[in-house]
């Protein structure tokens, strides 16, 4: 360690500065809290085809490499770049904000820590992977179960692995991982709406006149949300049911597809009058925009997990929340030794791609004000426990513990005999 209490933090993503996705907000959030509890931090990513290091303790030093990245950024080629910001910075951690589609799907990610487990025992930082998702990186054409090979040799090869909920933790229960930590994320949203915001004059601006029920949908438009599934519940509705998608497409070709689909089918059916796309905006319109709304319906097509950072940002606001339920892992045997969302308590849970029984919780919900007030209130005592304070002095302590294990190690004599 370079001193007793502060530690030199690298967080490397490709998600940064932020951008849709969801990954750079957490690493920002992150990254500004651990610098708030003292650390040195540094953000390692590529951009424009450049790699760049931030430091958050100098924000206008941001230091960007001469050599350009050939393409794929995320290629082999990384490598190299990774290994030249490392001998800048000189970290004590390396933590890899991992999620297969933020790399362009390919596989050099997975194997970084392997080729970084080469380099000097004495010099190389402690290697640490928060896994955003679990989804295998594409290979090539029928590459099966190689795929999961090379997802799960990336937290195999790393010192710990991060996961954000317990459906991965419980996943990673069979894998060969050397240590296994389940740190939540937290809302990436804060409740911090424009100067002077107020509510009925922001739907007026949506267009939501009274007497009328605003459903708010947050997040990118991909196949795993559930989109679909909402606008078919919208069909069943009245006229008078509203949606809002505060969001846009995410950036992979084939949810830019799907997003494409979507506003076809808005455009060109009977929706096209009651649904508002906003495309992606700023976090305070963000803020607005949950704010005004009566509801919040997240219909995800594998179930609610506090992975979700649309999930906690809506709970956060007080948002009644609509969503679905998730399948209890099989490996998952014991209690899940985690918060969790409760139906009826903290939210209303229906089953994933079944419209109707999201159509029966809106008009449900509409016509309950009690429980609309109820679940919001309890939405924001859940999310209270998902603060960024809290997360932050729980990856300080992992690190720590780290660190103190490997000085252990380099300190142990060598058996001769």
């Amino acid at each position: 360690m370079t001193e007793r209490f502060q530690l030199r933090i690298a967080l490397l993503s490709a998600e940064y500065p932020p951008m849709p996705g969801g990954v750079g907000d957490y690493t920002h959030q992150l990254a500004l809290a651990l610098t708030a509890q003292g650390q040195r931090v540094h953000v390692l990513t590529a951009h424009d085809s450049r790699f760049t290091i931030h430091d958050l303790q100098h924000p206008d030093s941001t230091q960007v490499s001469e050599a350009r990245l050939r393409a794929p950024a995320w290629g082999w080629g990384s490598w190299r770049a990774v290994i030249g910001a490392l001998d800048a910075v000189r970290p004590d951690v390396l933590h890899i904000q991992y999620q297969t589609g933020a790399y362009g799907m390919h596989p050099a990610i997975n194997f970084l820590p392997w080729r970084l487990r080469s380099l000097p025992a004495s010099t190389s930082p402690a290697l640490v992977a928060t896994a955003h998702d679990l989804l295998p990186p594409y290979l090539f054409p029928k590459a099966g179960r190689l795929r999961d090979w090379v997802t799960r040799r990336l937290l195999a090869d790393v010192d710990a692995a991060v996961v954000t909920n317990v459906e991965d933790l419980a996943r990673l229960s069979a894998a060969r991982v050397r240590r296994a930590e389940l740190i939540p994320i937290g809302s990436n949203i804060a409740v911090a709406p424009p100067s002077g915001y107020d509510r009925d004059a922001w739907r007026a601006r949506l267009g939501v006149g009274a007497g009328e029920t605003l459903v708010a949908y947050f997040g990118l438009i991909s196949r795993t949300k559930g989109l679909e599934t909402l606008l078919d519940a919208l069909e069943l509705l009245p006229a008078q049911v509203r949606l809002l998608i505060v969001g846009g497409e995410a950036q992979a070709p084939q949810d830019r597809a799907h997003g494409e689909a979507v506003r076809r089918r808005i455009a060109g059916g009977p929706l096209r009058e009651r649904v508002q796309i906003t495309g992606h905006c700023a976090p305070d319109e963000v803020s607005a925009h949950l704010l005004a709304a009566d509801m919040a319906a997240l219909p995800f097509t594998d179930g609610a997990s506090f992975r979700r950072g649309s999930l906690l940002a809506a709970l956060a606001h007080g948002v009644p929340v609509i969503t679905t339920a998730a399948p209890r892992p099989a490996a998952a045997e014991a209690p899940l030794p985690s918060p969790r969302l409760a139906d009826g308590e903290s939210a209303l849970l229906v089953p994933p791609r079944d419209p109707r029984a999201l159509a029966a919780a809106i008009e449900r919900l509409t016509g309950d004000r009690a429980l609309r007030e109820r679940l919001g209130e309890s939405g924001r005592r859940l999310a209270a426990q998902f603060s960024w304070e809290t997360i932050a002095a729980q990856h300080i302590a992992l690190y720590r513990d780290l660190l103190t294990a490997r000085a252990n190690l380099l300190r142990r004599p060598r058996n001769t005999a």
